[in-house]
């Protein structure tokens, strides 16, 4: 039985402390890991986790099953695949963080593993396969953990909410069947939606703005019914960096509706000039797109609510 152990490794200019809770939190994925989707748990128990991951692989949307073991005392996570895919047999894997100094953290990335049969063929493919996955990672994941730890104030949290005297299922069909979004929704200029597995969508759409012209922009929904529509933005404007969100809505035993939905965004930095004009900076541009967003939000959420009232 031949089993490969490989390590791969990165410096981040960030405190240890940090990155390991940056990477322990589930929810900080999408913005940490460019092809994250949307990470959930299955199961928590102590330092135990069964998590599932939804992300693009080769342009695609796919989702799998993993557990973890957290030691928040040695910096350490340990992870493995549920069901590994073939030629996988078995893969395990530990995020090891150490603290070079006040502000420097040393992330290495270990890999074991072993090919179904002990198939050369296959290890081989594994080999390339980690190897790859792990050198696209680790730079992405390194800019990433320094901007959530060092630019807080080019990252936005916000939501928007109505109640509606109406049924979450309405609500979230109405959110949910986005093909129909021109016919709905006024700043909907032309949308194309792919869901080639339940529940997991591809939505390309170009919106239109205030002043008449239009921005498009694609991303990976998963879908939770009645309750939940989880998105990343995987084409971006060009104010943003980063663009994740949610639609939540919850009935209450009195038949109304809470609908929310939540953006979580970064901002470009360097973009805020050429979008805003010159004399904008991070302020101006936080207020930008927490007005562009919301109005977009609030819009879609009232044409929702007028849709799921209609039809009670």
């Amino acid at each position: 039985m031949t089993t490969r152990e490989v390590e791969h490794e990165i410096t981040v200019q960030a405190d240890a402390a940090d990155v390991y809770r940056l990477l322990a939190e589930v929810e900080n994925w999408p913005r940490l890991f460019p092809p994250s989707v949307y990470v959930d748990y299955l199961e928590r128990d102590g330092n135990e986790e069964r998590i599932r991951i939804w992300a693009t692989a080769n342009g695609e949307a796919k989702n799998w099953s993993s557990r973890r073991t957290l030691d928040p005392d040695a910096l350490r996570i340990r992870f493995w695949q549920e069901v590994p895919a073939p030629p996988v047999a078995e893969m395990t894997g530990t995020w090891i963080i150490e603290p070079l100094g006040e502000r420097e953290t040393r992330v290495r990335l270990l890999h074991s593993y072993r090919a179904i049969d002990d198939d050369p063929e296959g290890l081989s493919w594994i080999d390339a396969a980690v190897d790859r996955n792990s050198r696209a990672e680790l730079p992405g994941l390194k800019a990433n953990l320094e901007l959530s730890a060092h630019d807080a104030e080019l990252s936005l949290s916000f939501e928007d909410s109505v109640r509606v005297e109406g049924a979450a299922q309405d609500l979230f069909d109405f959110v949910n069947e986005a093909q129909l979004w021109t016919e709905r929704l006024p700043h909907v200029d032309k949308v194309e939606l792919i869901e080639d597995t339940p529940g997991l969508q591809t939505l390309r759409m170009d919106t239109l703005t205030k002043d008449g012209s239009t921005h498009t922009t694609e991303s990976v929904r998963v879908c939770f019914p009645h309750r939940k529509i989880a998105y990343k933005q995987t084409t971006l404007p060009a104010l943003l960096a980063l663009h994740t969100g949610y639609w939540t809505f919850e009935e209450g035993p009195d038949g109304v509706t809470t609908a929310t939905s939540q953006h979580t965004v970064v901002l470009d930095a360097a973009n805020i000039g050429k979008v805003l004009g010159p004399e904008a900076g991070v302020p101006e541009a936080r207020r930008f797109i927490r007005e562009a967003l919301g109005n977009n939000s609030r819009a879609t959420l009232n044409h929702a609510k007028e849709y799921a009232e209609a039809r009670r």
